[in-house]
């Protein structure tokens, strides 16, 4: 059987407890706490896995509002991120190019989540995670395994199916 192409999509509480940002350290439920040591363990073993890492445009702003607004050592936060933007910009693995998002963002792209986005909304789920939501989305339609590794539970519900397996034919 053949594999596809394995990418994990971050969500912002996931890279802020990740990064340290004062006043966001855990996230999740009870029952599914994230603290830092299980969010590195977690981008240890996808790493060593081999999986792309995807920073969404959306987690990269809502991070950044995040670090501005926090209580203490905002520079040190914000330089950390930087450096995941420009890891992310130059596709340096595991980092996945950010240019394979840029079409999200299209005029149409834009329309189509006007669109789609009132109902979410209405089962509570923000702009933001819908956006999250489409680039996860956006890897499945390109046949990626795709993880969503965020603490939400109400995001992790929109998990994308993983892609059938392709039969390789014997020779």
């Amino acid at each position: 059987m053949q594999t596809s192409k394995s990418v994990v999509v971050i969500d912002t509480n996931i890279l802020c407890v990740w990064l340290k940002i004062a006043g966001m350290e855990t996230c999740g439920p009870d029952h599914d706490r994230w603290d830092f040591s299980r969010v590195d363990q977690a981008i240890e073993r996808y790493v060593e896995e081999k999986k792309s890492l995807i920073l969404p445009l959306t987690t990269i702003i809502e991070t950044g509002n995040h670090i501005s607004q926090a209580t203490h050592d905002r520079r040190g936060r914000a330089l950390e991120l930087a450096k995941l933007m420009t890891l992310s910009a130059e596709a340096q693995t595991p980092w996945a190019a950010f240019s394979e998002q840029l079409d999200r963002w299209t005029p149409e792209n834009l329309k189509k989540l006007a669109e789609e986005w009132p109902p979410l909304a209405d089962q509570k789920l923000s702009i933001g995670d819908a956006t999250i939501k489409n680039v996860a989305d956006y890897y499945a339609r390109m046949g990626c395994a795709v993880t969503l590794l965020t603490g939400d539970q109400q995001l992790a519900a929109y998990q994308p199916a993983p892609p059938p397996m392709i039969p390789r034919r014997r020779r």
